[in-house]
């Protein structure tokens, strides 16, 4: 089987296609490099370019003729979405619909997106369902939401099928530390966190301390960046199976506070480290937490990294890689 993977040297992207690789699928990487890494990339061929290019695109897929596409180029930076909407609705909505019209145009109708859990803005209840009500507070979510809604309706209308993934907090590495999570700037908890142990850092800031939580401190449901690729396993035999459009909640289904992160972290470098507290963040809900009973159940997926330890255990081993690359 052949796949078409978009930011495949992306932090999610390059698991993935290392993950595939190591299946024996055929992998097309199209990424351009912008928040990419090349060096991420262990297995398939890369094409550099830009979903704004449609000739490079349709060329590209021509070519390739892939039996599913995995479409994971996106920004990703919350914050920035705010200050800066049209880019982020350009690249994560404008070039998504790219890729849709050149499949549509060439016939090939197996297509996983990557989502995520800013969809639901801020929830009224935890853990989250597929069928929570869909309210982004940032251009980020309403962007993801909006092709979201695009391949919905082109399952409808013209026969896709499509398996969209709501990402909760990817976190972690491959367990050989040959990829990780490589921001710039980096914005996640956990990479900030060991950073700051390794000293590229002064401190890390906790924003708010007086959340309706165990601790005062947000809660969100980190997931191994490993079983997150598993769920995209489960989606695309789930769609060489035959089976339809759907939408699945990526997540454990519990959550651990920012002050219980900061403790593993502390456990697992052996480091101390300088923690800031400061007020809390516009849009920052209290808790995250997934429902995740849907992909257990319709997808069979069965996650093996279930462990807030050795999630940070593996970001960890991948930090210190990072360090001596430098040296």
């Amino acid at each position: 089987m052949r796949i078409f993977v978009t930011g495949g040297a992306g932090y999610i992207g390059s698991h993935m296609v290392a993950a595939l690789g190591e299946q024996g699928y055929e992998v097309l990487v199209y990424d351009n490099l912008s928040t990419g890494c090349r060096d991420s990339l262990l297995y398939g061929r890369l094409i550099v370019g830009d979903l704004s290019d449609r000739a490079l695109l349709e060329t590209t897929l021509r070519e390739f003729r892939p039996d599913a596409v995995i479409h994971f180029a996106a920004f990703i930076q919350v914050g920035e979405s705010v200050k800066e909407p049209l880019k982020y609705y350009q690249n994560n909505s404008v070039n998504a619909i790219n890729l849709l019209n050149a499949m549509m145009d060439l016939g090939i109708n197996k297509f996983i997106f990557s989502s995520t859990a800013a969809v639901y803005g801020n929830p009224a209840t935890v853990p989250i369902t597929e069928n929570a009500p869909l309210n982004p507070i940032n251009p980020y979510g309403w962007s993801k939401r909006f092709v979201e809604k695009v391949v919905e309706d082109l399952s409808s209308a013209k026969g896709l099928r499509s398996v969209s993934l709501r990402y909760f907090n990817a976190a972690g590495a491959d367990h050989l530390a040959r990829i990780g999570e490589r921001h710039d700037p980096e914005t996640h908890l956990i990479p900030l966190i060991l950073k700051t142990a390794k000293g590229e850092r002064d401190s890390i800031v906790v924003y708010g301390t007086d959340y309706p939580t165990n601790d005062g401190t947000c809660v969100r449901d980190y997931i191994h960046v490993m079983d997150l690729v598993e769920a995209h396993m489960s989606a695309l035999q789930h769609l060489f199976d035959g089976g339809g459009s759907d939408v699945f909640n990526c997540g454990y289904g519990h959550g651990y506070s920012v002050r219980q992160v900061l403790d593993v972290a502390r456990r697992v470098t052996g480091m101390d480290f300088s923690i800031l507290e400061s007020q809390r963040r516009e849009g920052d809900p209290a808790e995250l937490i997934a429902d995740s009973t849907k992909l257990r159940q319709k997808l069979q997926w069965r996650p093996k990294y279930d462990d807030l330890q050795y999630i940070v255990k593996t970001a960890w081993d991948w930090e210190k890689k990072l360090t001596r690359r430098r040296a």
